[in-house]
């Protein structure tokens, strides 16, 4: 596939006055202007790279392969074919929920794309699997939502938009997901749901050699506080930063934190202080 062929497939697209690149990858169901309110406020210091998951947002639908998606390797080799075709190195790759194992995976196969993997909201393993993990989703629960996004389309986006936030204050973030969600081909929603839902990556997380960082919301019904936890216990040379911020999306319902605990992190960074970056400040 051609260079060209890759940034159009994926909508790839780059903007600022940096050379460091930031690669910004929404989660699950979601298309690059998520990131709207976070990406601006790094265009003066950095180079933005945006894309979109192949089926999701304005990717070119004709090159969605079931087959491909339906494990996360597929989204990890838009990424890393993306990376390649842009000679990207040393880019800081922020991925919120799904795309934080993302950017974990594809570190894993060119880390010398990647200078730093920054996660909002990540979960190596959504199922439990007592007693030494709590992912926080039987797998009943978890079979249930596809079930429901087979027979009820609509009332699954409206409830799982709902969850995600898990507040009832942000009704407008709420109907946005919604209609991001409904928006989309419902075979390929399914699709993304199958490989991630049921993904189970805690046995890669040793391997990692790329500095990460956690955003950890409060309240996140989808990654809950333990899942963060284990995260920095398991990922080699990790820090976390614990936010106000309630539910799963706090690029959308809380930007000026993210930014802020984005660049606290990058700050931090060149301080030499890796260590933690925000008290916990809920139980």
């Amino acid at each position: 596939m051609s260079n060209q062929s890759i940034i159009t497939r994926n909508n790839v697209q780059i903007r600022g006055k940096g050379k460091q690149p930031i690669i910004f990858a929404s989660g699950f169901g979601c298309d690059q202007t998520v990131w709207n309110h976070v990406s601006d406020s790094f265009e003066e210091d950095y180079q933005i790279i945006l894309f979109d998951y192949v089926g999701l947002g304005k990717s070119d639908l004709s090159a969605f392969n079931s087959t491909k998606y339906s494990h996360l390797s597929g989204y990890v080799q838009d990424v890393l074919d993306i990376c390649s075709t842009l000679e990207v190195k040393n880019a800081i790759f922020v991925g919120h929920s799904v795309s934080g194992m993302i950017g974990v995976l594809a570190s894993l196969q060119k880390p010398e794309y990647f200078s730093d993997l920054i996660m909002i909201g990540p979960s190596p393993r959504y199922l439990n699997d007592p007693p030494e993990y709590y992912g926080g989703f039987e797998k009943q629960d978890l079979l249930d939502l596809v079930n429901m996004m087979e027979k009820n389309y609509i009332g699954w986006a409206n409830m799982f938009s709902s969850t995600l936030l898990n507040t009832s204050d942000r009704k407008d973030v709420a109907n946005e997901l919604e209609d991001r969600f409904c928006s989309t081909d419902p075979a390929i929603t399914q699709a993304f749901a199958n490989a991630c839902f049921f993904a189970d990556n805690r046995k890669d997380l040793p391997l990692v050699t790329v500095p990460s960082h956690i955003l950890q919301c409060s309240e996140d019904v989808i990654a809950p506080r333990n899942v963060g936890e284990y995260l920095i216990e398991h990922l080699p040379n990790s820090t976390i930063s614990f936010m106000n911020a309630v539910g799963h999306c706090p690029h959308m319902t809380d930007p000026e934190e993210t930014v802020s605990v984005i660049r606290a992190y990058l700050c931090g960074k060149t301080k030499n202080d890796r260590q933690y970056l925000g008290e916990p400040n809920n139980g």
